[in-house]
């Protein structure tokens, strides 16, 4: 009979036909397609910027930071002598006068503001009774002396028989301490003082120039 070999060829073609599909879906799969782009690009991140640097023409001269020269410094009593010109006369019970002093140094120096003056006992002695007392009068400038150079102040010294309660006592002269200045000088004018602290027998301007 014919028809059983054509049986057996159905057959063997069905199963290669099935072997064939089974290999085609235990392969490698196709990629899809990415389209037309080309390679992927790393992007750069921007480090931090620095400082741009100061650009500086060539044959210039850099900008100088060191300071401006100092001016005269304040005079000390180291450098200054001391004395009383009291050609200014007096009037109701008191005495005016101008305190001088002058550059003894080798340099300039600036006087600048009122002196501390106190009546004292002797050159190296306490002061006695109360201090000058600042006139608020006087204008304050700089006083600029080169050396030989004096600047003055107007004191007024009051009496001491004028104050009934005064407790009077003998001063040597003045303890002066120029603006400014921890040291002292001593100026020999022999005054009647009072010990009370509250009363005020000096008066003081501030320097200028003669």
């Amino acid at each position: 009979m014919r028809s059983q070999p054509i049986k057996n060829g159905l057959v063997i073609t069905t199963a290669v036909a099935a072997a064939a599909l089974l290999l085609t879906a235990c392969g490698p799969s196709q990629p899809q397609s990415q389209g037309t782009s080309g390679p992927a690009t790393t992007s750069s991140i921007p480090s931090p910027s620095s400082p741009p640097a100061t650009s500086q023409a060539p044959g210039s001269t850099p900008p100088s930071s060191a300071p401006a020269p100092a001016g005269p410094a304040l005079c000390k009593a180291a450098n200054l002598t001391a004395t009383e010109d009291s050609s200014g006369g007096g009037a109701a019970g008191s005495v005016y006068s101008k305190l001088i002093l002058t550059n003894a140094g080798a340099e300039s120096c600036l006087l600048r503001g009122f002196p501390g003056v106190s009546l004292t006992a002797d050159a190296t002695g306490a002061p006695i009774g109360a201090p000058a007392r600042q006139d608020g009068s006087s204008p304050v400038a700089d006083v600029l002396l080169a050396p030989g150079q004096a600047g003055a102040a107007e004191m007024r010294y009051t009496q001491a028989g004028n104050y009934p309660d005064c407790t009077a006592t003998q001063a040597a002269g003045y303890r002066i301490y120029p603006p400014e200045d921890t040291a002292s000088l001593f100026l020999a004018v022999p005054r009647n003082a009072c010990a009370n602290d509250e009363i005020e027998l000096l008066t003081i301007g501030a320097f200028h120039a003669m």
